[in-house]
């Protein structure tokens, strides 16, 4: 960094004309130089991002990264009700429901593995805003060429492609988010946003009623125009993206201090005007040494090596909100239909109802893992869902439940998963450092995915669809324990990262060791 840009950036942001000073307040502070040929560099970035007031900027980046999420719950659930009209003869596309919800499922969730795996080291290494903005660009790609599929081959190819592409937004995403949300507000933001896939599930279900009715659509256009939506909701989404800056953390770190100064001084003059205010001045100062990449062995040293409760904590919480919810939600449908003669055309009605629970508990809870703690939230959300599943499979096992009240134990356990399992989003993105945030979120995500998207069928489908009270039993009761599990692992290495700085909770590896303010 030049010794002018320095010296410009410890002026504060620009105050507008008649903004009163906020008592307390001062400049933002600078971002000064160490002699190590500008490689080494003190600066308040992160001290500035954290003391932000909520403001119309941070509505503009959960617009802008968060809605994402809709768009995969909506793509997960289209894709399940559609099945019956592709096998139908007549819907212009050769391929059994079994295919659909099998080969086209499991493509589905390896894409997604993968995706996470692949961009999740190229966000470390390129930056968030480009990735956030490729693996957009490679979903509504993906989408629009599912929506022309004229053969099984093709969709497949598409579905996996669909895949690769929200498995890169959850690592690029998430890295985003944490890293530009202030810390008083990160817990809920992020619950929030990761929780909104169920309200595209919500979506999902009532679309799918409406573009498969045959009075509406022909057999052959209305699944497609299902997908072809779903990419014009892409693009608004991708319009509004383009405005979301790069992480200033990231910036500083790769060599780019002064253009992280400048975005933040932008920032900072936008809220002081909305506001009305000058902003106070930020707390701890860090000093880092530049860098433009770390390697593998590295990032692998350090969440395993270096953290290796964290790391257990994030395996645990990711596995076990994966079988919970494959034990629940994989063969609702035909628990539904086998045990209470639930019409089939009539089991995405109930399926609304359980993701609209699934969207409350985010919600309503979120504040919480900001307040109370995340410890408690996270271990509690945990071990009481489980707790709620296993009285439930204890209820269905003695008969005293139909199909409306099945589904409202249902919806009482997943308001309580689904704001656990957005916490392991949570957990991941903030107790490893920054330089391997994106790569440790891929990670973590891709494990959970597959234990949910491969073990959790294989272990599920023969259980739920037997027709045998015992065995679905023995389903709810295996992601269960495997819940509460993890809910102890939660209350034993859990991390009080609420309202801390993201440095404070996992120390930089670029930090110059003795140098935080």
């Amino acid at each position: 960094m030049s010794s002018s840009r320095q010296e410009a950036a410890g002026t504060g942001s620009p105050q507008g004309p008649g903004i009163p000073d906020d008592p307390g307040s001062g400049s933002p502070g600078t971002a000064t130089p160490r002699p190590a040929g500008g490689r080494t560099v003190t600066t308040e970035v992160p001290a500035r991002l954290d003391r932000l007031p909520w403001s119309r900027w941070h509505w503009m980046i959960v617009i802008g990264l968060g809605t994402v999420w809709i768009l995969d719950g909506l793509e997960v659930t289209v894709v399940g009700n559609i099945a019956s009209r592709l096998s139908e003869e007549g819907s212009g596309l050769a391929v059994s429901s079994a295919q659909v919800t099998g080969i086209a499922a499991a493509l589905y969730v390896a894409g997604a593995c993968t995706g996470a795996l692949f961009f999740g080291r190229l966000t470390d290494l390129y930056g968030r805003k480009k990735l956030f903005l490729v693996t957009l660009a490679v979903y509504l790609g993906a989408t629009a060429l599912t929506a022309v599929s004229f053969d099984a081959w093709w969709f497949f190819v598409f579905r996996f492609l669909t895949g690769f592409g929200i498995g890169g937004e959850y690592a690029a995403i998430n890295s985003a988010i944490d890293e530009l949300i202030p810390s008083k507000y990160r817990g809920r933001i992020d619950l929030v946003i990761n929780g909104s896939f169920w309200l595209g599930a919500m979506g999902g279900s009532l679309l799918s009623i409406v573009m498969l009715d045959t009075d509406v659509f022909p057999k052959d256009l209305g699944w497609r125009l299902t997908f072809a939506l779903g990419v014009v909701f892409g693009l608004v989404i991708l319009l509004v993206r383009r405005h979301v800056p790069e992480s200033p953390r990231w910036l500083f770190i790769h060599g780019k201090g002064e253009e992280a100064e400048e975005l933040v001084s932008e920032v900072e003059r936008q809220i002081e005007e909305e506001k009305g205010y000058r902003l106070p001045r930020p707390g701890a100062a860090i000093t880092i040494e530049q860098r433009k990449s770390i390697g593998f062995v590295t990032i692998g040293r350090t969440v395993f090596g270096r953290y290796p409760k964290r790391a257990v904590l994030g395996l645990a919480l990711f596995v076990g909100q994966a079988f919970l919810y494959n034990a629940i939600t994989f063969g609702f449908g035909a628990i539904l239909t086998k045990f209470f003669d639930v019409p089939s055309g009539n089991t995405g009605y109930y399926f609304f109802v359980i993701a609209f629970g699934n969207l409350l508990g985010p919600l309503l809870l979120g504040r919480f893992f900001d307040t109370i703690g995340r410890k408690p939230m996270i271990s509690g959300t945990y071990i009481g869902s489980g707790v709620l599943l296993l009285g439930t499979a204890w209820l269905f096992d003695g008969g005293h439940l139909s199909a409306v009240t099945l589904t409202a134990c249902w919806c009482a356990v997943l308001f309580l998963a689904s704001a656990g399992a957005s916490s392991a989003y949570l957990t991941v993105s903030e107790v490893f450092p920054m330089e391997t945030r994106a790569m440790a979120i891929a990670f973590f995500y891709a494990i959970g995915t597959a234990a949910g998207g491969i073990s959790g069928p294989l272990i599920f489908a023969k259980l739920t669809e037997s027709g045998v009270v015992a065995d679905t039993v023995l389903a709810f009761r295996i992601g269960a324990v495997l819940m509460v599990l993890a809910g102890l692992v939660a209350a034993v290495f859990g991390v009080r990262a609420e309202q801390r700085s993201l440095e404070d909770v996992a120390t930089p590896l670029s930090a110059k060791e003795g140098t935080t303010a």
